[in-house]
């Protein structure tokens, strides 16, 4: 879904971060300084912060980098390159998983398919829970790809963390942790997540949309929504985060050579680098699914992904991730 002409005119000229005043944009957009103030307005709902300043105009406090279809393709290697079949950008939606998903419902649209987004309305985290995506604030990216059984594509979430802290630290940003099965998270706090969402097919392929969701930058507003810990790589990089058609180049870059061959090569050929980034591991922690609440200590990870905790109540119990919450205790 794309912005009206006008919104988009007005957010193309304030990008810069440069005051526009009022009168300039009015003629510009051949509208009422009233109008112009309304679409202000709107643009502070979508998570955009400005200063209003009288005499000067219109600025907004951080410029806006949109994202770009061409520089993100100019930066992409020859596998990614290969298997990209096609990448929709849009303005707002929903949720980028949800397109990709309502996609394989009504159609049957090849692998390799990618949809960004710099707005979402309804972002989705694991167990339903709603993800922050201001307005040019986070990156959003959901990738389609069709696996030919179940097997093939187990413990890919896990796999999936492992491309996205490459991906990070092939844009400079260090001391990223994964916490089981599928948060980003540095020094503690939450960077990041994954949602796989899969639709079974009744000739028996699968199609898995891998979600991604970064924090690149909040704004305090959307910020107090938040009910953990979090992060964002502003913060991290002290007000120099790389850019997002960048990072999002190196996403898909790590994210084509996993998904060209792990149907062969699976989660094993990931689990011993998730495990070293794995940031949970001799602490304490409260698992809860349902109504059932366990205390213990985490151990690790197996082989198949599951996670191995030291139950105060039973000893050491596995548990895949399904509808679970994990909590450290600390």
């Amino acid at each position: 879904m794309q912005f009206s002409t006008a919104r988009k005119t007005l957010l193309t000229l304030l990008a810069d971060g440069n005051f526009h005043s009022g009168a300039e944009l009015a003629k510009t957009l051949n509208l009422s300084r009233t109008a112009i103030w309304n679409m202000m307005c709107e643009l502070k709902e979508l998570g955009l912060e400005f200063n209003a300043i009288t005499g000067k105009g219109y600025c907004l406090i951080r410029p806006l980098e949109w994202l770009d279809e061409t520089v993100i393709n100019s930066q992409l290697n020859p596998t990614a390159k290969n298997l990209l079949t096609a990448l929709e950008i849009h303005d707002e939606l929903d949720s980028t998983n949800t397109r990709l998903m309502n996609g394989v419902a009504s159609s049957s649209p090849s692998s390799g398919l990618v949809c960004l987004a710099e707005y979402q309305k309804a972002g989705r985290g694991r167990v339903g829970r709603f993800w922050q995506s201001p307005f040019g604030g986070n990156i959003c990216l959901s990738l389609l790809w069709w696996f030919e059984d179940q097997t093939a594509f187990s413990g890919l979430s896990l796999a999936v963390g492992v491309a996205i802290v490459r991906a990070l630290h092939s844009a400079g940003i260090k001391g990223v942790g994964l916490k089981w099965p599928n948060d980003i998270l540095w020094q503690g706090r939450k960077l990041g997540g994954i949602l796989l969402e899969v639709s079974g097919e009744a000739h028996g392929h699968y199609a898995v949309v891998i979600g991604i969701g970064l924090n690149w930058h909040l704004s305090p507003a959307k910020a107090k929504a938040i009910d953990q810990a979090w992060v964002d790589l502003n913060q991290i990089t002290k007000g120099s985060p790389p850019s997002r058609n960048q990072l999002i180049a190196l996403l898909l870059n790590e994210l084509f050579q996993l998904l060209s061959d792990y149907h062969k090569r699976g989660l094993m050929a990931y689990i011993d680098e998730w495990r070293q980034w794995h940031c949970q591991a001799g602490h304490r922690a409260s698992l809860q699914w349902g109504d059932k609440l366990m205390h213990g200590v985490i151990v690790g990870v197996s082989d198949e992904g599951l996670l191995l905790m030291d139950c105060e109540e039973v000893g050491i119990k596995q548990f895949a991730s399904g509808d679970l919450r994990l909590r450290f205790d600390e």
